[in-house]
């Protein structure tokens, strides 16, 4: 198949006109995060980043003060107070402060934090605003006011020691849902650059690779040149412009990332690491010993272990 064309927007340009570089700092969930957080960004900042694995976690985040920029797959919207946002585990996300104040909470929620709870799971399933095109809702100063109020309850709650803090957390929860429909009022987004959408291609790409979901699966990871070859854009073109948006090569991109789905097997599975060696595309159980060992200075056995510590502490 035939390359198209190389965009002719120089990389410089691209970047002073749309980003810091390089601004894209690559966050992955930790193996063990919680199966619910909540943070006030008064506390705990947010930089600029971009989420590009399987988060696996429904995001809520309302902003109270200051502006950024918030990229929902290829949406992306120009965020101010009283804005709220609601992101889908299945969609590539990133976000840049446009101002050095900004304030607000976040919550991250997993999908098994709904247990015995199907109903709340469909509702968020079902809420029209997990969707990239309609994913940032605009609150009159009153209903911003009141959800801002929900989200410091969330928080006194998650900090207490009440045995029905879910059920009130969940409450909450829902209560945030049903007064974000009532505004009604989705925030217009504009087309992302074109460049960014090479970005968010290698990274979906990359993703969709590891989709590991039994012993039988095989991730075949594919070479900078492969992934090239999809976007049919040259290589040294989509390296350079990930490098200068990330601050990261497509080749550390690729092997960063079969080191993450190495720790979330080690962690979340019982499979033997002959076997998690076998799924990651290893020829033998020694060179992906080897591998782990070079990223994290310890064997693969030895990081299961201490991770195993650490969760019964």
């Amino acid at each position: 198949m035939e390359k198209a064309a190389i965009p002719r927007l120089a990389l410089e340009a691209f970047t002073q006109e749309h980003f810091k570089v390089p601004f894209l700092n690559v966050e992955q969930y930790p193996v063990n995060a919680s199966l619910f957080t909540i943070k006030d960004r008064k506390h705990t900042p947010v930089n600029d980043y971009i989420s590009p694995n399987r988060r696996q976690f429904y995001k809520i985040f309302h902003i109270t003060s200051g502006t950024g920029i918030l990229t929902v797959g290829l949406h992306q919207y120009h965020t101010n107070p009283g804005d709220i946002s609601f992101l889908h585990p299945d969609e590539i996300m990133s976000w840049q402060n446009t101002s050095t104040d900004t304030e607000g909470h976040f919550c991250l929620i997993h999908p098994r934090y709904f247990e015995q709870q199907a109903h709340l799971l469909q509702l968020f399933k079902q809420y029209p605003y997990f969707q990239p095109s309609k994913a940032v809702v605009q609150l009159t100063a009153a209903t911003s006011a009141t959800i801002h109020q929900l989200f410091q309850n969330i928080l006194a709650e998650e900090e207490s020691h009440h045995d029905d803090k879910k059920q009130a957390i969940l409450l909450h929860l829902q209560m945030i849902l049903l007064e974000a429909q009532r505004a009604g009022k989705n925030l217009p987004d504009v087309a992302v650059p074109e460049s960014y959408r090479y970005i968010h291609g290698f990274l979906s790409l990359l993703e969709s690779t590891f989709q590991v979901q039994s012993p039988n699966d095989i991730v075949k990871v594919k070479t900078a040149q492969e992934f090239a070859d999809q976007l049919h854009v040259h290589p040294n073109y989509l390296n350079a412009l990930v490098k200068n948006q990330t601050g990261k090569t497509l080749r550390v991109h690729i092997q960063d990332r079969l080191l993450y789905e190495a720790k979330v097997l080690l962690t979340q599975t019982d499979w033997d690491i002959r076997n998690i060696s076998y799924v990651l595309g290893f020829s033998e159980q020694a060179a992906f010993t080897a591998f782990f060992h070079k990223k994290e200075q310890m064997p693969p056995s030895v990081f299961r272990e201490k991770h195993a510590l650490q969760a019964h502490l």
